[in-house]
């Protein structure tokens, strides 16, 4: 059974009970990860509601529809995905030799996969289960054991699933284990043979150090501001209605939320109208609407609504789109209204880090250079979306701007492609996963060279003393 209470050396003693049943057992067998990959997608199944009631306690105010599409149905796909191409993921590679002649004459060069080890996992709270599970489809399908750090933000969720693995697996398969900032500086400090942190920037730079003791591979699965390229091209109205759905699902607390709109200066007042009309077709009234989500925690709702303050102050205009015209300043929970801030300035903090809220900025641009100039003066973002029908802007907007990702005509789709791996550059992640790049990811990918077996001509004239027909080789070598 997974415990749920961890220190350092308790800690340390599940992790060397996992490596020595990794090189035990040795690498498992297609049937055995496919199996392992059930139990998870059973466990999912079978925890729905345990997990839609979870988040809900967490967030004091979460959508079970929300939960059942995000965090269950997007985690059971790409497990599911993994069962299916993992044998042919797990095949060798045969790759040519050089020079081509060795192969000839019997030599062979190949690539296999194998399996790491043991895979550190440090999940975040905005979308905990799929967060965990959506990994785990790689890190299983590539032969791996698994040890899981989930939130302390999310305590319910976090206790449900160390419930739900340990009912399951037993902790050489995986384990999780649960605490606060503490227990994850020491989770981070575990000699893993890979770790994948998905959260914050500024948390990623102290997992990075408490990795680099041990050499540690890592994956950082970050953020950033994503940014919206409106093209004159976009179907304004549909193109409103993608970017608000986008911002208003958990409530915008998705690492690839539309951070900020760029738009043409002539089409700014429309595009403000058509998001102001798609909030209220979606969202009717807010504060008892069980489809919209609360802000997970005191400390971000007061740094959210800061953020608006401030910009109010700074003269930005501020458009909150409350359809029912509720007071949201008396509430149960933490629920903050889709808000647009018109024409911000960049000394507003709003435009200075990550919103990860359901508050949207909109700024005006002349010519889409200036928008891809403004983009590129700013960290590279997780995500990059780009709306409209005009081929030749959408290619200066792909190839002049660099992002993990992106998404045309529309908004955070890329992440749900099975086929295409996710991740972001420099300041918004390093590496990437999903799919058959979440198998390579989390394997060690190892070359293997064998020679001929007769030592014929080429090989002997290698060797000492070197002769004629060995600087004959030389000297064809050496030229431009």
């Amino acid at each position: 059974m997974a415990q749920t209470q961890h220190d350092a050396a308790s800690m340390q003693a599940l992790l060397e009970k996992q490596k020595a049943a990794h090189l035990r057992d040795g690498p498992p067998s297609p049937e055995k990860r496919i199996e392992r990959l059930d139990r998870c997608v059973g466990l999912l199944v079978d925890n729905r509601k345990a997990i839609e009631d979870a988040l809900n306690a967490d967030f004091g105010a979460r959508s079970p529809d929300a939960t059942a599409f995000a965090d269950v149905a997007s985690s059971i796909g790409p497990l599911q995905h993994a069962k299916a191409n993992l044998r042919k993921w797990m095949r060798p590679e045969r790759r040519k030799t050089t020079p081509a002649l060795l192969g000839l004459f019997g030599a062979k060069a190949e690539l296999r996969f194998q399996p790491k080890g043991v895979v550190g996992v440090i999940s975040p709270w905005n979308f905990p289960v799929n967060l965990t599970f959506t990994p785990l489809a790689g890190i299983l399908a590539a032969g791996n054991r698994a040890m899981i750090k989930p939130s302390e933000h999310t305590p319910a969720t976090s206790e449900l699933m160390a419930r739900m693995f340990g009912g399951a697996f037993s902790e050489e398969e995986i384990a999780v284990v649960t605490g606060g900032p503490d227990v994850g500086q020491a989770f981070a400090s575990l000699a893993f043979d890979h770790l994948l942190f998905t959260g914050a920037t500024g948390i990623a730079r102290h997992v990075m150090k408490a990795a680099a003791d041990n050499l540690t591979p890592l994956t950082l699965e970050l953020g950033g501001k994503s940014p919206v390229i409106l093209g004159r091209s976009a179907d304004i109205s549909i193109a409103a209605a993608r970017i608000m759905n986008g911002k208003t699902l958990n409530a915008g607390q998705i690492c690839l939320a539309p951070d900020y709109v760029l738009a043409p200066k002539e089409t700014l007042d429309s595009f403000v109208g058509e998001a102001e009309g798609a909030v209220r077709k979606m969202f009717p009234t807010i504060k008892d609407n069980p489809d919209y989500t609360a802000v997970i925690a005191q400390r971000h709702y007061e740094r959210i609504m800061g953020h608006i303050a401030d910009a109010r102050a700074k003269g930005a205009r501020v458009i909150e789109i409350k359809p029912d015209d509720e007071d949201l300043t008396q509430q149960e929970h933490r629920k903050i209204a889709p808000t647009l801030i018109i024409e911000p300035t960049d000394d507003m903090t709003v435009m200075q880090e990550e919103i990860f809220g359901p508050v949207l900025p909109v700024k005006s641009y002349k010519a889409v250079d200036e928008a891809i100039a403004y983009v590129n003066a700013h960290d590279r973002p997780l995500g990059l979306y780009y709306f409209g029908d005009d081929q030749a802007e959408r290619e200066k907007v792909l190839t002049g701007t660099t992002s993990g990702g992106v998404t045309v005509n529309d908004v955070v789709f890329h992440v749900a492609q099975e086929e295409l791996p996710f991740g972001g550059v420099g300041p918004s992640g390093m590496g990437s996963y999903h799919g058959v790049d979440g198998f390579r990811e989390f394997s060690h990918r190892k070359s293997i060279f064998t020679q001929m077996k007769k030592d014929i001509g080429p090989l002997l004239q290698m060797r000492p003393p070197y002769g004629q027909a060995f600087r004959k080789y030389l000297d064809g070598a050496i030229k431009r």
